[in-house]
């Protein structure tokens, strides 16, 4: 049972350290950015779990592993941070001067749409700022963002956006925002000498070829997969890779058929190999997101990356049109 605590006599510092802690997931690395001993660590964790009355985090593998209970907290602790930390060093964020270090989350093939634009942006705007930039494994990425581990998250998020937009609905306030970047359309694509490729695709040719998926989570499983279900119908996968890059030079050497987002052709560094032909079945248009913790929206900084990130968009020629 969690006991009331008394804020009035709380020590602010704990919770500095259990949000380091909690980021890190290492005491000895906590220790190193706050600054401090690992001892100190350990009594700070030590008061603060008999405060809570909760063990917060348990020692496991080199690290530590947080409880229900600190997974729970830890959101709502490190965005009221955030707040504070704005409120007492507001100041405008001077990108020439900047030494700030970014984290972003997408897929291969997006990566290679933005990163280019916004790496010629931090040339000439911001030579101070580094980018970190992570493989986006998953339709959604909150877990990510709510740890503080990633700033930013760019790609399609479906299911999050619906469940935003029914928080919004419920007259509730969301824990993450959104943007729409840009949209475009699948296709099927396929070696250029397929025998697919010279007439338009039936939906009777389409499953009977044998097929590969781009899965993020490795799920066999995908959107076309689903639409083929609702029309009592199945088509082959034979394989699964978690890169566009990949499916591209399988396909272009194969008689397999895969389904890309027509803007991300060129990113598999095979478009002139391939050919494409309209799915031959109505699934919904791809959306291309960014997605960012609401702890983060006062945040000069961040809002000068998330900027950043549209006009990198736009120069690519990708903003708010089909590919």
């Amino acid at each position: 049972m969690i006991q009331k605590v008394n804020f009035r006599t709380l020590d602010l510092n704990l919770l500095r350290v259990f949000d380091e802690v909690m980021a890190e997931r290492s005491l000895t690395r906590a220790a190193h950015n706050l600054a401090l001993s690992q001892p100190a660590v350990s009594n700070a964790l030590r008061r603060l779990r008999v405060l809570l009355d909760d063990e917060l985090v348990r020692r496991s593998g080199y690290g530590v592993e947080p409880t229900p209970y600190a997974l729970q907290l830890w959101p709502a602790v490190r965005e009221a941070l955030q707040r504070l930390r704005e409120s007492l060093a507001p100041g405008p964020f001077e990108p020439a001067r900047a030494q700030d270090a970014f984290v972003l989350a997408m897929a291969d093939a997006t990566a290679s749409k933005v990163i280019p634009g916004l790496v010629a942006i931090l040339d000439a705007e911001a030579p101070g700022v580094t980018l970190r930039v992570l493989p986006l494994t998953t339709r959604d990425p909150r877990p990510l963002l709510d740890g503080g581990g990633v700033d930013l998250a760019i790609g399609y998020f479906p299911g999050v956006l619906a469940e935003l937009g029914a928080t919004h609905l419920q007259e509730q306030v969301p824990r993450f925002l959104w943007r729409r970047l840009y949209h475009g359309r699948y296709v099927v694509a396929m070696r250029r000498g397929h025998p697919l490729a010279q007439a338009p695709l039936t939906l009777d040719a389409y499953c009977a070829a044998r097929h590969l998926l781009v899965s993020f989570s490795g799920r066999p499983f995908g959107f076309v997969d689903e639409a083929l279900a609702a029309l009592s119908r199945r088509r082959r996968i034979v394989l699964t890779v978690n890169q566009f890059f990949t499916a591209g030079q399988v396909v272009a050497s194969s008689d397999l058929l895969t389904v890309l987002p027509q803007h991300f052709l060129s990113a598999t560094g095979h478009a002139e190999a391939l050919a494409t032909q309209p799915l031959p079945l109505p699934v919904p248009p791809v959306h291309v997101d960014m997605l960012w913790h609401r702890g983060t929206e006062g945040s000069a900084a961040q809002r000068w990356l998330r900027a950043a990130v549209q006009r990198a968009v736009a120069a690519a020629g990708l903003e708010a049109r089909d590919a």
